[in-house]
């Protein structure tokens, strides 16, 4: 099949080599323009430098409001398009012009997580089981209707375990429905159940005490790997990134014994994993060797 790739972030590249490998003709790959990263320098997106390795042509237009990039889209007269994760809004004239038009790769249970963050939010709501859904695009947000879809139990997977499962899934189903999309008939999503997952601000990751012990946890993982949920202690960040629930009690936001344990509302987190600032990740017990943080630190 003949097929247009449009993705940005690690989440979409499986897709991209699932479609490679499954012998399909990709004719251009989509994603965002190279952004400049924490050092300054100015880099692909993982999207972009894996279609180059690939030998596939890479175009990064920052948008399609003008008529010359939607023309030279619909010029490659693709069958399908294949997005995942790509960032950018398609206008109806891109959504219509492949054969099949445009088949999404989304990584949550719709109507359940529309929009920009759905792992993140699916784990800070303490969801039991999320999923990924091939969906035929059209002009709303995530509103399409869906030819398939898998499910996961959430458990206590990380953002960035869920993301790695669910893109890994994504990339086995859309390679079933383009095997044979009249297989897979579009189905409208409920009307019921809609809710929509915010892109996440920074400032979300800073841990906040006042909330119960399994909602901070859950904040430790859903912004793990980025932006890293932390805490803040003789005016330095120290990142969580992995905790344990205890059933302890204290003031809130203290530290109650001498193995960092920290009162929440309702029991108290146990920070297991923790890193300071330009330093590698090292348990609790490490960190408090060279960093004190005596009991009753109100953080």
């Amino acid at each position: 099949m003949r097929i247009i790739f449009m993705g940005t972030p690690e989440f979409a590249v499986p897709v991209l080599d699932a479609l490679a490998e499954a012998g399909h003709d990709v004719v251009a790959a989509y994603s965002q323009p190279p952004r400049r990263g924490n050092r300054g320098k100015t880099a692909p997106s993982p999207v972009h430098a894996r279609a180059e390795a690939l030998g596939i042509e890479v175009r990064t237009p920052l948008s399609f409001r003008d008529a010359e990039a939607q023309a030279a889209f619909a010029a490659l007269g693709a069958d399908v398009a294949v997005v995942a994760a790509y960032g950018l809004i398609l206008p109806r004239s891109v959504l219509e012009a492949p054969r099949l038009g445009c088949l999404n790769v989304h990584g949550s249970l719709l109507p359940r997580w529309r929009g920009a963050a759905p792992i993140q939010r699916a784990i800070l709501a303490g969801d039991a089981e999320t999923g990924v859904g091939i969906m035929q695009m059209e002009a709303g947000l995530d509103t399409g209707p869906v030819r398939l879809e898998g499910r996961t139990p959430v458990n206590d997977k990380t953002a960035g375990e869920l993301t790695a499962e669910l893109s890994a899934m994504g990339a086995r189903l859309m390679v079933e429905v383009l095997g044979d999309v009249d297989a897979y008939p579009a189905v409208p999503q409920p009307e019921d159940g809609v809710t929509y997952a915010a892109k996440i601000d920074k400032a979300e990751a800073r841990l906040d005490f006042t909330r119960t012990a399994d909602e901070v946890e859950r904040q430790v993982r859903a912004f793990n790997p980025a932006p890293g949920a932390f805490f803040e202690v003789h005016g330095e960040r120290v990142r969580v990134h992995a905790a344990a629930v205890l059933a302890e009690r204290g003031e809130i936001g203290t530290v109650i014994d001498d193995q960092l344990t920290i009162a929440c509302s309702e029991g108290a987190i146990r920070p297991i994993l923790v890193q300071r600032a330009g330093r590698g990740v090292m348990t609790s017990a490490e960190l408090l060797r060279g960093f004190t943080i005596p009991v009753g630190t109100r953080l």
